[in-house]
């Protein structure tokens, strides 16, 4: 059973917990996303579209580094240009024109894109993009809509997460609904708006004239509009969310797939607005480290010159109409179904459903046992190959009788490996 398929993993965490809070760097990465003896924990390597736990396992991997590996793990052509890139520095003492040639296959990319400043998540990003519409318009209060990293100035509004955030901070960000242009308005009549900062796309689409709308609304209103592109940002499209929906914003924010699982963020804007950073001060000893500037270089280049981006999609919507016949064989439709884009989708349970949370924990549970990697997203990089997705599907299939019948008997608890109270809350 668990003890045994995750023996390493299991005695891997008490190490780590002892080290490391939660065990992990990252919190999706920890046992309070992924709990002990439902699902691995450790790995010890990776290969194309899959992953090896350090007990053995192999998986299909749906995670892919968080939605970071768009082309997929170990890409050769990638490998190759960062081990180039490593007899010649890594972080060195003067700027290095790679700063320059990667900013620009940005800039030929992004129709938001003028300038270009790089960091090394997403947090560095958006935050920097709320410095800058602070400094541009000499304006405090900003609009948020979705998730936008770890930092005091957004966290605070997600009360599982504002410990240590003081409360002045709070006070001057609104959160709003996704697809409630009344709901934005109201909020830019109440408060002197420096930024309007949304995710363009989550599980949801867009109504007709929404993003349209949010572009006018910040217009009217002064406000600067930042999309955070951090998964939809050469996901979606070459040139993101904002090319695939022709809604172009001031300011974007980037990183996961740009440079393939390589640390490496962006904000990208108007020339004007990014001038603010002449004399803000936005600076850190690795904005310009070199492996990454190497990876996204080819990362790019291939986004720019073949249909890899066209590809995931593809793939993804395939992968999500064959499921979604499994469901239906299953006569699943009222507890599970699928929302987002085909390169981004999300497993969406019906919160009304009795015991969804241990129902929950016995689908991640079942998965894995099947040899598929994955928490709630279908995650798909250029490397999954047919016999990945097929694998996917077959585990679908075996899984989702189990789910049914635990259902019709009301004993998922009573099926799961380990004795988990509850998942965490769900974080990127």
């Amino acid at each position: 059973m668990a003890d045994e398929r995750y023996a390493k993993s299991i005695a891997q965490l008490e190490i780590a917990k002892a080290v490391t809070p939660n065990g992990s760097q990252t919190y999706s990465k920890s046992y309070k996303t992924l709990p002990a003896g439902i699902a691995p924990l450790f790995a010890s390597r990776t290969s194309g579209g899959r992953i090896w736990d350090i007990d053995g396992n192999e998986y299909v991997d749906l995670i892919n580094g968080l939605a970071s590996v768009n082309l997929g793990y170990g890409d050769p052509e990638i490998k190759a240009a960062v081990i180039k890139q490593l007899d010649d520095g890594v972080t060195i003492s003067l700027s290095h024109p790679l700063e320059a040639i990667v900013s620009q296959q940005i800039i030929d990319l992004v129709p938001s894109a003028e300038r270009v400043h790089f960091g090394k998540n997403g947090s560095d990003a958006t935050t920097a993009a709320i410095r800058i519409a602070r400094g541009f318009t000499d304006r405090d209060h900003v609009i948020t809509c979705g998730y936008h990293g770890w930092q005091d100035w957004y966290i605070g509004t997600v009360p599982s997460r504002a410990l240590g955030v003081p409360e002045a901070y709070t006070a001057l960000v609104h959160p709003v609904p996704y697809n409630d242009l009344a709901a934005m308005e109201a909020q830019l009549t109440a408060h002197p708006t420096a930024a309007i900062i949304l995710e363009p796309m989550t599980t949801e689409w867009p109504a007709p004239g929404y993003l349209e709308g949010v572009r006018e609304l910040a217009t009217r209103y002064g406000a600067v509009l930042v999309f955070d592109e951090m998964v939809t940002g050469f996901r979606f499209a070459n040139g993101g969310a904002q090319e695939y929906f022709g809604v172009t914003p001031d300011m974007s924010t980037f990183g996961k797939g740009m440079a393939n699982g390589y640390p490496l963020s962006a904000i990208v804007g108007r020339a004007d607005l990014m001038a603010v950073l002449e004399t803000a001060f936005i600076s850190g000893t690795f904005g310009g480290e070199l492996l990454s500037l190497a990876a996204a270089h080819v990362v790019l280049r291939r986004i720019a010159t073949t249909d890899v981006i066209a590809d995931i999609a593809r793939k993804g919507a395939d992968l999500r109409e064959r499921v979604e016949a499994v469901v239906a064989e299953n006569g699943l439709e009222s507890v599970l179904s699928f929302a987002g884009h085909p390169a981004w989708t999300f497993a969406m349970w019906n919160p009304d459903v009795d015991g969804l949370t241990d129902l929950k924990l016995l689908f991640m549970q079942e998965m894995s046992r099947q040899g598929v990697l994955m928490i709630a997203t279908h995650n798909v990089s250029g490397a999954h190959t047919a016999a990945d997705l097929d694998q996917v599907v077959d585990a679908y299939r075996a899984v989702l009788p189990i789910i049914r019948k635990a259902i019709d008997e009301g004993n998922a608890h009573e099926l799961l490996d380990a004795d988990v109270a509850a998942l965490g809350p769900s974080v990127r």
